[in-house]
């Protein structure tokens, strides 16, 4: 009998170095999406800890933060999943095995990244702890600025495509570093 070993979605693949960018997998969490019930708006912000996140923003902490995704969607990414009493309020669905979560981070990392999203990833414009659904490449994300860098969640089967893209742009941000020494 075949032995089943579990692995993550960029098994293999990262982590990669390029320049003083450096891209990994985060550790695997759970992701959870949260999304009130019609009329539990105010129930469900009062049972977070942290309250629900703004537009385009970001609370908590890395034990589970609440990453906005959508008018009245956020996801719970966390070392445990969210509170079962949040059901009461909101539907919660389990997606950890859906998504890969990826790290860009160091000096660039912005740059190689604005290579693939619209998004104004300034630092003053999309600062620490906001986040936004957009693309990157061609690939729905969910992109959050952290205090390194950022973290890009894209669908599991799209993590070597997302993977193959940012280490393009990694590539191409760096050797135009080295072609201004």
């Amino acid at each position: 009998m075949a032995k089943l070993t579990p692995k993550t979605a960029a098994d293999g693949l990262l982590p990669l170095t390029v320049g003083e960018m450096s891209l990994s997998e985060a550790p695997p969490r759970q992701i959870w999406s949260i999304q009130p019930y019609p009329g539990s708006e105010a129930g469900l912000h009062d049972a977070l800890p942290s309250g629900f996140p703004a537009p385009n923003r970001s609370s908590g902490k890395d034990g589970g933060r609440l990453l906005w995704s959508g008018r009245a969607q956020a996801f719970w990414v966390g070392v445990d999943a969210p509170d079962a009493g949040l059901a009461a309020h909101a539907a919660l669905t389990d997606q950890s095995d859906a998504w890969c979560v990826l790290r860009l981070e160091g000096e660039g990392a912005a740059d190689a990244l604005a290579r693939l999203t619209p998004l104004d990833l300034r630092a003053s414009q999309f600062k620490r702890g906001h986040t936004a659904r957009s693309l990157v490449g061609h690939m729905a994300a969910q992109i959050t600025r952290t205090s390194k860098g950022f973290e890009v969640m894209v669908f599991r089967s799209m993590a070597g495509t997302a993977v193959h893209e940012l280490h393009v742009a990694m590539e191409s941000i760096a050797a135009r570093a080295q072609m201004s020494i």
